[in-house]
């Protein structure tokens, strides 16, 4: 059973969310302040959500929230302001919903916040193409077993060729697809990347794993 931390200093709410959590199936933890939540963190096993409330006695809910453990947190507040949910967000909740609230838009938030949470947490399974290995989890690739070290830029290029091995892929989309790994990407620098990673590959087995498709893009190739 999956337990969740509510954080709410009014009693009305926080017993609400309890009932409504209980039904959905969840354990739920209690605090009522932001000093009484860190206490509770140290003392029970770590929850698998924490709702968070802002207004709260003593501690307030953005001094206690970079304290907080790894855990989704979404924020559950009367503040509406555009500027205090981004506040929030930058600093580590993942989601911001406001006061008053529907339970069933809430519970279904939580839904997909442990849903990501759980997928985040499975361990990522190896990439192969031909004798190229690489491990996202291990960050680290082979070619023909032998260890091959790439920059973060050239491990996100080959991570999404080895996602769709003979199929040609456009600038465009390479750069948006390594968006999430790397900042360090733009048209100009790719073709830099792309050469550099295709000399790495190669220096192992003499074959030339990246084709150039000319004014198109680039695709992952066992041809030569």
């Amino acid at each position: 059973m999956q337990t969740i931390l509510v954080v709410d200093d009014d009693s009305q709410i926080n017993a609400m969310l309890t009932e409504a959590l209980t039904q959905a199936g969840y354990a739920v933890v209690n605090a009522y302040s932001g000093t009484e939540a860190l206490l509770v963190l140290q003392q029970a096993p770590q929850p698998d959500l924490i709702l968070l409330d802002l207004m709260l006695p003593g501690r307030s809910g953005e001094e206690v929230l970079a304290q907080l453990p790894p855990v989704p947190i979404i924020v559950v507040s009367a503040k509406t302001a555009v500027v205090d949910k981004v506040a929030m967000l930058t600093h580590g909740a993942v989601d911001y919903i406001s006061k008053p609230f529907s339970i069933a838009e809430l519970l279904a938030r939580i839904q997909v916040q442990l849903r990501l949470a759980q997928q985040a947490a499975q361990p990522l399974a190896a990439l192969t193409f031909a004798e190229i290995r690489l491990d996202p989890d291990q960050h680290s690739v082979t070619v023909a077993a032998h260890p091959v070290h790439l920059t973060p830029t050239e491990f996100a290029l080959l991570k999404v060729l080895l996602r769709n091995p003979g199929q040609v892929l456009t600038k465009a989309i390479l750069l948006e697809r390594i968006s999430v790994d790397t900042l360090d990407g733009d048209e100009q620098s790719l073709r830099v990347h792309i050469s550099n990673l295709r000399q790495k590959l190669r220096a192992v087995t003499g074959k030339d794993y990246i084709e150039a498709v000319w004014g198109i893009g680039f695709k992952l190739t066992d041809e030569s």
